[in-house]
């Protein structure tokens, strides 16, 4: 029997519509052998989703995916297996944090004021562990206005957080060795998107791979849902040629992301080897039990 797990997964902690242990919960039903919860900048989920893996019989990786700045792009590093008490990672998620986190009322004002009925009452409804920008969006969310989640993104959200200047992304030169120094893993997330390299020559992408695993990057996400052929040729290529740690997940968001479904991806193409996570446990020394 083929064991199935994903290594790229968000719950309701960030942007995706399902809770940490309904994610659980649901890899159950769907008979995932191992999980990462991989939520944007926060690890707040990880305790509920690592007690209902516990209970549950499924094998849980930590993880966190993480936005960087890396020649004038953002990219999105998905980190696994760190030692999320480590201090050098307490200083650099305090600082993520902050930046994640500040402002939002004024974002939210913002966006009030190119036109949409969003208010602060409505956001507090979304508020969870975090007022940062996933409460804003779920807000956003559930206006139901008729447009897919990426619009609101492109045409809303974004244009008031780069407009009130609130990024506030870390460098990759500073990010990939802090986790790395915490006992965990970096790989790269769809690389082939706008936020990762999408533009930039083969060459191009390579150098940057190149340079990226100069400053600590370990791996790349060898399968992700919408790879075109030549991304996941390209993908296996790199991480064969620069011996990479091979990654690979489906970015579930749940209701959020139509049509991505945990552990098989878009209408059944994707099942990430159970080897990858075997891999990865042996990199960071933990046992596979």
């Amino acid at each position: 029997m083929v064991k199935m797990i994903d290594l790229h997964v968000h719950s309701t902690v960030s942007d995706g519509s399902y809770t940490p242990r309904e994610i659980i919960q649901l890899a159950k039903s769907r008979g995932l052998e191992a999980l990462a919860l991989t939520d944007h900048e926060t690890t707040a989920g990880t305790r509920e989703a690592a007690d209902e893996a516990k209970k549950l019989g499924i094998k849980f990786l930590n993880g966190m995916e993480m936005t960087v700045a890396y020649r004038d792009h953002k990219l999105h590093i998905v980190c696994l297996g760190f030692d999320m008490n480590n201090q050098g990672f307490l200083d650099m998620y305090e600082g993520i944090r902050h930046n994640k986190e500040r402002d939002m009322d004024k974002v939210v004002e913002c966006i009030r004021q190119k036109g949409l009925d969003l208010t602060m009452d409505k956001v507090r409804k979304h508020i969870g562990v975090h007022f940062d920008r996933y409460a804003v969006m779920r807000a956003l969310v559930d206006l139901k206005l008729p447009c897919p989640v990426q619009k609101l993104w492109d045409e809303y959200l974004n244009p008031a957080l780069k407009e009130l200047n609130v990024f506030g992304d870390i460098p990759a030169r500073e990010a990939l060795p802090v986790i790395r120094a915490a006992g965990g893993v970096t790989s790269l997330a769809h690389y082939h998107k706008k936020i990762g390299m999408l533009g930039w020559t083969r060459e191009e992408q390579e150098s940057a791979l190149c340079e990226l695993m100069e400053f600590g990057l370990d791996g790349m996400e060898r399968y992700y849902p919408n790879y075109a052929p030549d991304d996941e040729e390209f993908a296996a290529h790199m991480i064969e040629k620069y011996h990479m740690l091979p990654t690979g997940g489906t970015d579930f968001h749940g209701a959020n992301r139509k049509g991505v479904e945990l552990g098989t991806g878009i209408n059944g193409n994707m099942n990430v080897p159970y080897e990858f996570y075997e891999k990865i446990m042996a990199r960071i020394g933990r046992p596979v039990a």
